[in-house]
C-alpha cells in the first residue's frame, strides 16, 4: 500500500534511499537543508552534488521546513551525519506523531558521549517511539543502489513489529532487506567497518598489494567483533551482511569515500587537504576518535584502529605506523583459553 513517507538527509543515502522508497510507489518528503538544493530537486529532478547523472523519481519531493516534512508522517528515514543526529532529532521531536516508525541509516558514534546513533535518539525521545526505532545498515554503495544494482541490506530493531514494518517498507525486487535483532552489532559493525576502509585505501596508497589488503581486513573484523561483543554484540551478525559483508564492499569499492580517503592519505596528503578534496562527510575519521576512545575505556585491544589514530591525530607517517604495526610482539590469531 503506497504510503507517504519521510526521509531526513539529501546525501548521497538519503537520496538513495528516498529512490528505493519511490520504486516502491510511496511518496516521499525529503528534507534538505538549502533552497538550491531543494530546487534542483523538484525543478530538475537531479541531486548533482552528491548523485550526478541520476534523474529522480517525481514521486521524490524536497522540502526545506524540517517540521513540514516530519509532520503527520508514520515513517521516517534519518540519514544524516552522526555529527548531526542529535540537533535533527531534537528539532524534529515536537512534530513527531505517537506512533511513528523511525529508521536510521547512519554509521557512526557521537564523538562526545561515544554513544551509538540509536542510542543518541533515545536520548532525546523516549517512551514507545524509541522502542520501536529501527536501523538499517549492510553493504550499500548508494551510486549503485540508486541505479537499482542488487543490493541486500538488514535491518535491526529491538521490536520484532518494527523490523517487520521496515522489511515492508523498503524491500524491492532489486533492493533486498533482512532482518536481525541485534541493534548493538548491526551499528557497531556498521561504524566501525569505515575506520578498516580508511586502512584498506592506505594500505593501496601505498601501494602494498592484495596480501596487505587480505590481513587489514581479516584482523580489522577481529578488532570490530573484540569491542563489539565487548559492548554486547551477538558475534555472529560480524559474519553477516552488517559485518563481512559491508567491510568487503567499503574496502574494496572505488565508491567508498572513505577508501578514497585513505588512499590520498596513503599518497602523502595531509588529512585537512584530504578532508578538503572530498568534500562530503568522511565517517571514518570521527569515527577512529570515537573508536580508540572506546578502546581504552573498555581495555579493548584494537592495534589497527590505534595505528590509524596515529596517523590521522598525531601526525605519524603511515610508512612509520606500518612498520609499527608489523613489528608488533608475537600473538595468536584467536584467544587461546586458559589452561
Amino acid at each position: 500500500m503506497a504510503k507517504e513517507l519521510a526521509v531526513i538527509g539529501a546525501g548521497s543515502w538519503g537520496t538513495a534511499l528516498a529512490t528505493v522508497c519511490a520504486d516502491n510507489e510511496h511518496q516521499v518528503r525529503l528534507w534538505v537543508r538549502n533552497l538550491e538544493a531543494a530546487a534542483e530537486i523538484n525543478q530538475q529532478h537531479r541531486n548533482t552534488k552528491y548523485l550526478p547523472g541520476i534523474r529522480l523519481s517525481d514521486a521524490i519531493v524536497a522540502e526545506t521546513d524540517l517540521g513540514t516534512v516530519v509532520k503527520g508522517k508514520k515513517e521516517i528515514i534519518l540519514a544524516v551525519p552522526s555529527h548531526a543526529m542529535r540537533q535533527t532529532v531534537q528539532a524534529m521531536r515536537p512534530f513527531l506523531e505517537p506512533d511513528v516508525l523511525l529508521i536510521h541509516a547512519t554509521k557512526g558514534f557521537e564523538l562526545e558521549s561515544l554513544k551509538r546513533m540509536s542510542e543518541v535518539i533515545r536520548d532525546e525521545l523516549a517512551g514507545d517511539i524509541a522502542e520501536r526505532l529501527a536501523v538499517l545498515t549492510g553493504p550499500s554503495h548508494a551510486e549503485e543502489v540508486i541505479r537499482k544494482s542488487p543490493t541486500t541490506v538488514v535491518v535491526s530493531s529491538l521490536s520484532t513489529e518494527s523490523m517487520l514494518q521496515a522489511q515492508d517498507l523498503l524491500m524491492t525486487p532489486n533492493f533486498r532487506v533482512y532482518t536481525n535483532p541485534d541493534m548493538v552489532g548491526a551499528e557497531i559493525a556498521g561504524a566501525l567497518k569505515n575506520i578498516i576502509a580508511l586502512g584498506a585505501g592506505l594500505s593501496d596508497g601505498l601501494g602494498f598489494g592484495d596480501n596487505a589488503k587480505a590481513a587489514l581486513l581479516t584482523r580489522g573484523l577481529a578488532e570490530i567483533t573484540r569491542l563489539g561483543t565487548k559492548l554486547g554484540a551477538n558475534p555472529l551478525t560480524f559474519l553477516g551482511l552488517a559485518g563481512v559483508g559491508d567491510l568487503i564492499v567499503t574496502c574494496t569499492s572505488k565508491h567508498s569515500r572513505n577508501w578514497r580517503a585513505g588512499y590520498m592519505l596513503g599518497q602523502g596528503k595531509p588529512l585537512d587537504q584530504v578532508l578538503r578534496e572530498m568534500g562530503m562527510v568522511v565517517e571514518g575519521v570521527r569515527t577512529t576518535q570515537a573508536a580508540y576512545e572506546l578502546a581504552l575505556r573498555e581495555q579493548v585491544e584494537m592495534p589497527i584502529t590505534r595505528v590509524l589514530h596515529d596517523i590521522l591525530f598525531n601526525g605519524k607517517s603511515p610508512q612509520q605506523a606500518v612498520e609499527d604495526l608489523m613489528g608488533r610482539g608475537r600473538t595468536f590469531e584467536l584467544d587461546m583459553p586458559e589452561q
